[in-house]
């Protein structure tokens, strides 16, 4: 049985500095009740790996208007115009990586490898300060890979023993993540017996997972 506890006590976990790895797609799939109790808990000096940091009053965007975070390593902030003022005022270092780099250098991470090879961003500033090599005659970037202290896991349905299956866009980065980060932390929809979840759906296998959220009262 895997340890299944409330928002609060998750974030309680989460100290003040830490590496987040949260997954989603524009607050769609992002654990939403752990987000907003690091946002109630007064989280600080965060940094945040994601897609994105959602819009303002969603998702990570409670994050950054709560102020509660110093870096993010996204693919965009096109949506939130706080993320963009905060990072012209100073208030946020923001890191913007190719969104297909991101997946692969958070795999990487995952997985063990040295790093990711790329010719995305070759030639523009993405490869400013960038180590470059040359593979049968051509040019790659290498990316390095990107772990996290606590990967923060909006999913479905988890069972008893953590279990993840996820729904459309919620499979974007959330299952990668899991793979990522010394501690796993999911909020899912709905926990369900062991075998509800047909083993070919699991996507996140429940070895991965430390903690479960109980669902919403």
């Amino acid at each position: 049985m895997k340890d299944c506890i409330k928002a609060e006590a998750a974030a309680d976990l989460i100290p003040d500095g830490a590496v987040l790895l949260i997954g989603g797609f524009m607050a769609v799939g992002s654990p939403l009740r752990l987000i907003d109790a690091l946002v109630a808990r007064g989280a600080k000096d965060l940094t945040i790996v994601a897609n994105d940091s959602a819009m303002p009053g969603k998702g990570i965007g409670k994050l950054v208007t709560a102020g509660a975070v110093s870096r993010m390593i996204v693919s965009h902030i096109g949506l939130n115009p706080e993320t963009q003022a905060k990072m012209i005022a100073g208030e946020i270092d923001i890191e913007l990586v190719p969104q297909g780099t991101l997946v692969e250098r958070i795999r990487a991470g995952g997985v063990g490898l040295g790093g990711v090879l790329t010719p995305t961003g070759l030639g523009t500033e993405v490869e400013d300060g960038k180590q470059t090599i040359e593979v049968n005659g051509r040019r790659f970037l290498v990316e390095p890979p990107i772990r996290g202290d606590f990967a923060l896991i909006g999913c479905r349905q988890a069972d008893y023993v953590g279990n993840l299956d996820y729904s459309l866009t919620a499979h974007n980065f959330n299952p990668i993540m899991a793979l990522a980060a010394d501690m796993v932390i999911a909020e899912p929809d709905v926990i369900v017996p062991v075998g509800v979840i047909p083993p070919d759906a699991v996507k996140t296998p429940g070895v991965l997972v430390d903690r479960l959220l109980q669902r919403a009262a």
